[in-house]
């Protein structure tokens, strides 16, 4: 089963960034199945950012194949109080470094913090279903030994002759 816990972040200042790395504080995923998983899930400015300054969150991230360096948020302070954008990300493979590009903040990340299960409990997992698996096959193979024990039904015989087809009902096909 998956631990799930609060993520939460503040950059504050001109090009600060801040990098979430729960492996290299000792959380190592060779300890868990699945590993870290961040769900960003929301981005507000804080009160205390200037009327009309424009703030923009930058995430690195890995792909598939190589990093990349792409906003996920731009906020602009209103006279109407904080802004905040709701956001739906998902960062499965750490490091992950969030830059305040533009603006000095405070901005707020918040979302959820994922570590898949300990490794014992996935062996216990697949040692519970190779179990579930062996009790499966022992009820098929009592049913397929009733299953020879019952009688086989007779084939119906047909007419054929040698070479030709068998003729149904003893009826000739007109030609």
């Amino acid at each position: 089963m998956a631990d799930e816990y609060f993520f939460a972040l503040t950059l504050k200042g001109k090009n600060v960034n801040e990098v979430w790395d729960p492996e290299a504080k000792g959380a190592g995923a060779e300890d868990y199945q699945g590993g870290h998983k961040l769900m960003v899930k929301q981005i507000l400015l804080g009160e205390d950012v200037p009327e009309g300054e424009v703030n923009v969150v930058q995430v690195e991230a890995m792909t598939w194949k190589d990093s990349v360096k792409v906003p996920i948020a731009i906020l602009k302070a209103g006279p109407n109080g904080c802004q905040s954008q709701a956001l739906d990300l998902s960062f499965p493979d750490p490091p992950i470094t969030f830059t305040l590009v533009k603006g000095s903040g405070p901005v707020h990340i918040m979302g959820h913090h994922l570590i898949g299960g300990p490794i014992e409990e996935f062996d216990e997992l697949d040692e519970m279903e190779e179990e579930i698996m062996d009790d499966d096959e022992g009820e098929e193979g009592a049913e397929e030994e009733e299953d020879e024990e019952e009688p086989k039904p007779k084939k119906a015989k047909t007419n054929s002759v040698k070479g030709k087809s068998p003729v149904k009902n003893n009826v000739k096909a007109k030609k």
